[in-house]
């Protein structure tokens, strides 16, 4: 199933902070990542995010779950990188026929994987711990956003978990039809990228009903919208959106130190 709701434990420290100041610290500690290239910087970055982690109130365990799209992409993409990238600069690890890898290689897929992980999650982490409502509440009160954008975002939030049932129910329905790809590895990506544009036409059709509803019932008024829920930006929420940014800046500072930092633009 594709989860939306908050999974972290009641009470947890971190997991209790204002949603805007825990959106703006994940952001905060990810810009700062994407200055270099190296597998350092982002290797200290994820070790940091996993520790600090029993403070959000997410086992670890439950991260996997709600990740594991994110590891089997990166790992694509490491094995991707590792074969067919252009730059074979650097002594050979490996050499087997037509497969051959370099420490150049071997570093440029290593910081590019560790760098997207440790860029994505903060957000996986954010989002795992904040209600929907809540977070639209704080964006409107806190970072003054646009009511009519924040309570649009919630509600296509809301909306995700409809995608893995309509999926469900078109391959049901072409399976009923008799069209099933079987072991065939070529009909079953045909089958699945027409499962996919089927799903996109879906969702934007029912992006499109959602928008009229809503204009209808006047979420684009122009007059001031009031909000139900009261979302107070204290000094700890202060305080963690500093923390992060002093973080990202020391992961930065150790590849720095160790010689390793490589500057993504120069």
């Amino acid at each position: 199933m594709i989860g939306v709701e908050p999974i972290a434990a009641a009470g947890a420290p971190l997991a209790r902070r204002n949603p805007v100041a825990k959106l703006a610290a994940a952001l905060l500690f990810s810009l700062l990542l994407i200055a270099t290239l190296d597998p350092v910087a982002p290797a200290i970055a994820i070790a940091i995010e996993l520790a600090v982690l029993p403070l959000f109130g997410i086992r670890y365990r439950v991260l996997a779950r709600r990740a594991w799209p994110l590891l089997a992409g990166s790992g694509g993409i490491l094995v991707t990188l590792v074969l067919f990238a252009a730059d074979r600069s650097g002594p050979v690890l490996l050499a087997a026929g037509p497969v051959l890898v370099t420490q150049g290689v071997l570093v440029t897929a290593l910081g590019l994987v560790l760098r997207m992980l440790a860029v994505a999650l903060p957000g996986i982490i954010v989002f795992a711990t904040t209600d929907a409502t809540d977070l639209a509440d704080a964006l409107i009160q806190n970072a003054k956003a646009p009511a009519r954008f924040a309570l649009g975002a919630l509600a296509a939030f809301r909306l995700v978990p409809l995608l893995e049932q309509e999926w469900r129910m078109i391959s049901m329905a072409r399976r009923a039809r008799g069209v099933d790809a079987g072991r065939n590895p070529v009909a079953k990506l045909r089958l699945f990228a027409s499962t996919a544009f089927a799903l996109l036409v879906g969702a934007i059709r029912r992006g499109t009903r959602l928008a009229v509803a809503m204009d209808a019932r006047g979420f684009d008024a122009g007059t001031p919208r009031t909000v139900a829920r009261r979302q107070r930006f204290t000094r700890a929420d202060t305080l963690l959106v500093v923390a992060a940014g002093a973080l990202g800046a020391a992961a930065l500072a150790a590849s720095v130190l160790l010689g390793t930092f490589r500057p993504l633009l120069g």
